[in-house]
């Protein structure tokens, strides 16, 4: 085993580097590398993503990175996706519905295309080797670095003086702990969240100059990996703000028709009767175009012209006629998939085994690298 000098804060300037547009253009190029090379050779890359089991998925969810989980599988990527059900409990007390929750991921999931047999869906908590990885890698970061991270410090501005949690403070440690066990070197992720990558990345290197493979460094354990930047439709909630699943101003995929309807007959718009598509003087108005827009593969401008002076009730009606449509096969798989909670958690249990397996073989190499087997 090598030895290394003691940590120092070097890696907060590069997170802090994160955000600058140096940096950013970095990011984006070498995202553009990675979608041409995913038309070429998808075989050679390893996806990680997930949700936290916090609510139901909604519209923002399925158009912001269900969908696309599902191209990215189909066109041949090894695919992990995580339901982080340990990372609710970092910012709440208790965990409620949790069970129900997860289960409704499963049936999104696979309502959405997501195919068990090629995208190992898998529960944080059921993986035991994944988060033994956290011990580890929390010799390898600072106090002061975990507090720069973005949401680590957004969440001690909110806490109005509550207590910040351990695990809370420890969130980006976990979150390369979910990305590193299976070794994935691609992780669909919006510009916000680049300095969390970037805290990843750091992790693996630091790990690969402490220890690499008992001192090894032309086989590092860790890949470092890499951000997909694809661009995603922005969509906001009906009243207007940030879809959120706690203002409940969300269309849930589970929504019946009636129900979606009745969210979208109250959604804001604004007072003037022509209709345009202009997201940044008439955000609620464009948000509903653009709706509309994704669910009919249309120009948005030309549905706005196509309605003009017909109101914002002509447009809330074709909206809702659009979604409904649109999504009227996937809900019925949905209602098939929740009446039958046993296959749900067949599928995770199958999941939760492979990622498992892979979580062992990861830990073993992280043993030996630490000349830390001893039998």
């Amino acid at each position: 085993m090598t030895d290394t000098a003691p940590l120092d804060d070097s890696a907060g300037d590069v997170l802090a580097d994160s955000t600058s547009a140096a940096s950013l253009q970095r990011s984006l190029a070498r995202s553009a590398q990675i979608e041409e090379q995913l038309r070429t050779d998808p075989g050679q890359f390893r996806m990680l993503t997930g949700d936290r089991p916090t609510g139901h998925l909604h519209l923002g969810h399925y158009f912001g990175s269900l969908r696309n989980r599902v191209a990215l599988q189909d066109l041949g990527v090894n695919t992990f996706v995580l339901i982080a059900d340990y990372q609710v409990i970092t910012d709440r007390d208790g965990v409620d519905l949790i069970q129900e929750r997860v289960l409704s991921l499963v049936a999104d999931y696979l309502a959405t295309g997501i195919d068990p047999a090629r995208t190992t869906i898998f529960a944080h908590s059921q993986i035991p080797a994944l988060n033994q990885l956290m011990l580890p890698f929390l010799s390898l970061v600072t106090d002061s670095e975990l507090r720069r991270n973005p949401t680590v410090k957004a969440e001690q501005d909110a806490t109005g003086g509550r207590p910040m949690s351990g695990l809370m403070l420890t969130y980006p440690v976990h979150q390369a702990a979910d990305i590193l066990f299976c070794k994935a070197n691609v992780v669909p992720v919006g510009k916000d969240q680049l300095p969390h990558l970037e805290q990843t990345r750091v992790i693996a290197r630091r790990f690969d100059e402490r220890y690499g493979r008992a001192g090894d460094r032309s086989a590092p354990v860790f890949p470092a990996p890499d951000a997909l930047l694809s661009e995603v439709p922005h969509l906001l909630g009906t009243d207007g703000q940030k879809m959120s699943k706690s203002r409940g101003n969300t269309i849930e995929l589970r929504m019946s028709a009636d129900d979606t309807a009745k969210v979208l007959k109250k959604a804001v718009t604004d007072s003037e009767r022509r209709i345009t598509f202009d997201p940044v003087g008439r955000p609620e108005v464009s948000n509903l175009v653009q709706l509309a827009a994704l669910t009919t593969g249309r120009d948005p401008q030309a549905i706005a012209e196509e309605i003009g002076d017909g109101g914002s009730g002509t447009l809330k009606k074709l909206v809702t006629e659009a979604v409904n449509e649109y999504f009227a096969p996937l809900r019925a798989r949905r209602a098939e998939l929740a009446a039958d909670p046993a296959q749900l958690r067949r599928v995770l249990a199958e999941g939760n085994a492979r990622a498992g397996e892979v979580a062992e073989s990861t830990l073993a190499e992280v043993r030996e690298a630490m000349q830390m087997v001893y039998g």
